[in-house]
């Protein structure tokens, strides 16, 4: 006869051990078991998970409910809720941003849809639930306004430059980028100490407001930006595009250097345009060859974030400036959405394995 028996305390050793996403340490450490009953036929727990994971909430949910009704079976209802936990941004680095993590997307070249995959990413966290905001730092070629369909040039109140705000369901994004400050078609010729101070000064005085995530869309390249962003502020890593050919992953190579140089953590690598499937015959043409990004992950031991086929609708949703179709577009959104999900899982595993340290507030 299967033993029943079931206290709110045998449910919290079971599942003792799950983490909380962001600070990686114990769910129940951090207050975030909001509720716990036990009884003989029912198990209800009340997670509480802080909207930075808010990816991660569906999974999260399902494997602590695996864990319940592995080591309860005898009890036929087992529920498991997940609500939003509260814990504000603490402030970043000299210049106080308010947001949790940073994370610059980067490429070796331009050309291989570096800030598709920036857009993308900030989009698909954004729709998930988590509050993003959107950093073109890509100033020689700002390309994110276009991609998004935003316009005008940012107001500044009380010394704050107030974003554009980009919408994709019910998910409100701000925005910032040196397309938005200069005329169409005019050309940005800086040098490195106005670069510095135009980067510096759109995370500063950019009315951001508290973020889960900022987005970086660096430029190609290895100048003087990264070296801008690693001074100024901690970035949690950085995700590294390149397309499939060779002369693109030997760029690659080379921005991971100068990620790892500037001691900015490599969170992994995308491949774009991976391949193309024909809608007329749905034959597989790999044009830029295939899984070159894989490979060199795994020859460099970062991790591979997933791939991204050339289709016919990413091009004709940035050309439009409607970018966030491509997560109601069923070809495309499996695939930039398993990008996401693996990007937080991997903040995730690196906080449970090394819980980062509280941050002193800036005053």
């Amino acid at each position: 006869m299967t033993d029943t028996s079931c206290t709110a305390g045998d449910v919290r050793a079971a599942i003792a051990d799950f983490t909380d996403p962001e600070s990686g340490r114990p769910l129940a450490d951090m207050d975030q078991l909001h509720a716990v009953e036990a009884s003989p036929a029912r198990i209800r727990v009340m997670v509480g998970l802080t909207t930075h994971a808010a990816i991660l909430w569906k999974a999260i949910r399902g494997r602590i409910e695996e864990r319940l009704r592995s080591r309860f079976p005898g009890v036929a209802d087992v529920t498991v809720e997940i609500e939003t936990h509260e814990r504000p941004p603490m402030k970043l680095g000299q210049i106080g941003l308010e947001a949790k993590s940073v994370i610059a997307v980067g490429s070796g070249k331009g050309g291989v849809g570096k800030s598709t995959i920036a857009a993308s990413l900030a989009i698909g966290l954004a729709r998930a639930g988590s509050k993003v905001g959107l950093l073109d730092a890509d100033v020689y070629g700002p390309s994110i306004p276009h991609l998004l369909g935003v316009s005008g040039r940012p107001e500044v109140h009380e010394g704050r430059i107030q974003p554009q705000f980009f919408t994709s369901g019910e998910a409100r994004m701000p925005v910032m980028s040196m397309g938005l400050l200069v005329p169409a078609g005019e050309a940005v010729v800086w040098r490195g100490p106005m670069l510095h101070g135009a980067i510096t000064q759109m995370l500063r005085d950019t009315a951001w407001g508290p973020l889960d995530y900022l987005v970086i869309d660096m430029p190609p390249g290895t100048g003087d930006i990264a070296l801008t962003l690693s001074q100024v502020l901690p970035l949690s890593g950085a995700v590294v595009v390149c397309t499939p050919q060779d002369v693109a992953l030997l760029d690659a190579t080379k921005a991971i250097a100068m990620f790892r140089k500037v001691n900015i953590p490599v969170l992994g690598m995308v491949e774009n345009m991976s391949f193309f499937l024909c809608p007329d015959n749905n034959k597989r043409y790999e044009i830029f060859g295939s899984g070159g990004a894989k490979r060199m992950a795994a020859d460099l031991d970062i991790p591979y974030l997933g791939d991204v086929p050339i289709q016919i609708a990413i091009r004709e949703h940035g050309d439009a400036g409607r970018t966030g179709e491509n997560f109601t577009d069923e070809q495309s959104r499996p695939y930039l959405e398993a990008i996401c999900e693996r990007v937080v899982s991997g903040l995730a595993t690196k906080h449970a394995a090394a819980p980062p340290k509280p941050s002193l507030p800036v005053l």
